[in-house]
């Protein structure tokens, strides 16, 4: 008797260490740029749309009267190359960025875009360049 109440303890130990950690993953939000952008409509979408889809800008530029160029980026690193010390030297994270366009609050242009550290540095391609 005494044993099998220790294995229900152990039980539902497991499953609360289980939840606990599910629930910590729940709390981050995540961003899929490429996915949110492609909900922007050209001409249609409305500042309040790219907002809701999208969120705050990381930056925002005025770049004329009634013209507006709002910033997105996101940098995505595997749980590798976020190890301390090796991490670096095992991979290179992705930056995703997405420029929304918006002329008197409408959305006038939208583009994805996406690079990784290694395609950054171009230097190490031509060692013929001066840096």
């Amino acid at each position: 008797m005494e044993r099998c109440m220790a294995a229900k303890l152990w039980s539902f130990l497991l499953v609360l260490t289980f939840l606990a950690g599910v629930s910590g993953c729940y709390i981050n939000p995540v961003r899929h740029l490429a996915s949110d952008a492609a909900l922007l409509k050209v001409g249609e979408s409305t500042k309040e749309d790219v907002l809701v889809f999208l969120g705050e800008p990381d930056e925002q530029q005025e770049v004329g009267e009634g013209v507006e160029k709002w910033l997105y980026r996101d940098k995505e690193m595997s749980l590798i190359e976020k190890t301390p010390l090796v991490g670096k030297r095992i991979g290179s994270p992705e930056y995703h960025y997405v420029v929304v366009t918006l002329r008197n609050g409408i959305v006038a242009d939208c583009v994805y875009s996406s690079t990784d550290e290694d395609e950054m540095d171009w230097a190490k391609d031509y060692s013929w360049q001066k840096k």
